[in-house]
């Protein structure tokens, strides 16, 4: 599936709204109630307005074509995206235990509990929406940033839901504690989310194996290669954002022309290209494999 831009865009635009809006929703819920639950609610939404104008930026850089200074694109802004919401999370959840700890010692005061569970209901119906949509675009366009975005709205949700929890057992027992305990379980599940998405943040900025896909590029060359009795070896591949790269070496028989070598090579990157559907770069190199380790020895290269 190739990228549009402009569809990917749009979905940035909508996130951006859609948490402007999340935000005013939940602080006026807070505003009415005073409720710990609801306030660490509305700071993470506070972390999502200021994480999306990032990802809205890094998503306008990574579907900028390669120039002289960025040979292979700007695709890896994807996993800066990623890391930097993943931190986000990570404060809002460390915002909420402080709070909740803070409320616990010092009393707990709520009010109008009714009209903020029906605000936060709201919240959760329009965030679950928009998080399959972005997720959905995201796999679609194999975009890390919509998809880590998708997924910090979906650990939205979760927190909103907790926060329901948290205020009809406070309506059912009167035991106002429900609220800031409840508001420090749901820190931790979302201090969770964060640590997923700096891991994948970090696989991703240090070239981590996708090893699924990394068999089924070695399976397609082995196969390939086996049908016209030819080898192949130093395989290497790495994602970067949208992008596939691929590099590895075949050994043709010496007599081969280099047109023919040339052809066979071309033809199996055809067929890698359309096995994969992402943008996918290959490099080649043609080498004869009769004498193949000696001149590498020779030259001091790797055999």
């Amino acid at each position: 599936m190739a990228t549009n831009p402009k569809d990917m865009n749009f979905s940035m635009r909508l996130s951006f709204l859609v948490g402007l809006f999340m935000l005013l929703i939940k602080t006026y819920a807070y505003y009415i109630t005073g409720s710990t639950a609801i306030l660490s609610d509305a700071a993470e939404s506070v972390i999502h307005v200021f994480a999306v104008g990032f990802a809205a930026y890094s998503m306008w850089l990574s579907l900028k074509p390669a120039d002289q200074n960025h040979l292979y694109g700007h695709d890896k802004v994807g996993f800066f995206s990623a890391g930097f919401e993943g931190a986000m999370i990570i404060i809002a959840s460390l915002f909420i235990c402080y709070e909740s700890a803070h409320k616990i010692m010092y009393g707990v005061v709520l009010e109008n509990v009714d009209s903020g569970v029906l605000f936060i209901v709201l919240a959760i119906v329009i965030n679950l929406l928009l998080s399959l949509f972005l997720i959905r675009k995201g796999k679609k366009y194999k975009s890390i940033i919509l998809e880590a975005n998708g997924k910090h709205i979906l650990t939205d949700c979760w927190t909103s839901c907790g926060v329901v929890v948290a205020l009809i057992l406070v309506k059912l027992t009167g035991v106002l504690l429900f609220d800031p305990i409840i508001a420090i379980l749901i820190a931790i599940n979302i201090l969770w989310t964060g640590y997923g998405l700096i891991k994948k943040s970090v696989k991703g900025l240090m070239d981590g194996a996708d090893i699924e896909l990394h068999k089924k590029i070695e399976e397609i060359i082995r196969e390939y290669t086996q049908l016209h009795h030819l080898q192949f070896h130093h395989l290497r591949d790495r994602a970067s954002g949208y992008n596939i790269f691929i590099e590895f070496h075949l050994l043709f028989p010496s007599d081969i022309s280099l047109k023919n070598a040339h052809e066979k090579a071309s033809e199996l990157e055809a067929i890698l290209k359309k096995s994969i559907d992402r943008k996918t770069e290959i490099i080649t190199h043609l080498e004869p494999s009769e004498h193949h380790d000696e001149i590498h020895k020779k030259y001091g290269l790797p055999i």
